[in-house]
């Protein structure tokens, strides 16, 4: 062999290592990576709105799937990190919006009350 053959030799196996190596690589780490941080936050998020107390059915959906991304992520299966991430952001979502409706209910209700005390004051100050 000479020394021309040699070289393309050693870049023709270069270059497969190279070939190898990235298709090994996983594109849809990256993406799983940030859909599991993402739904990390929303999981937060809702906990932080009082999910935990308002809507624990929902948030709790939202930490099993949450645990479920992360071992899925361990064990480098990308695919079910990120839809088990996905569905858990969506959980935690409505977690988020149960327990900010549920709020919303009780001072709407609480005003309602508050309302109806004041207009029995007025009336009772009225009455001859």
């Amino acid at each position: 062999m000479n020394k021309h053959q040699t070289m393309t030799g050693l870049r023709l196996s270069c270059a497969a290592v190279v070939l190898t190596l990235t298709a090994c690589a996983s594109p849809d780490q990256a993406p799983a990576t940030a859909d599991v941080a993402v739904s990390r936050h929303a999981v937060e998020n809702a906990v932080s709105a009082g999910a935990a107390e308002l809507a624990p059915a929902e948030i709790s959906a939202a930490r099993d799937k949450m645990g479920r991304a992360n071992q899925a992520l361990a064990a480098r299966d990308y695919k079910l990190a990120r839809e088990l991430a996905i569905q858990a952001q969506a959980d935690a979502k409505l977690a988020q919006s149960k327990a900010v409706s549920a709020k919303a209910t009780a001072a709407s209700t609480q005003l309602n009350e508050d309302l109806r005390v004041l207009r029995e004051e007025v009336d009772r100050a009225n009455t001859p």
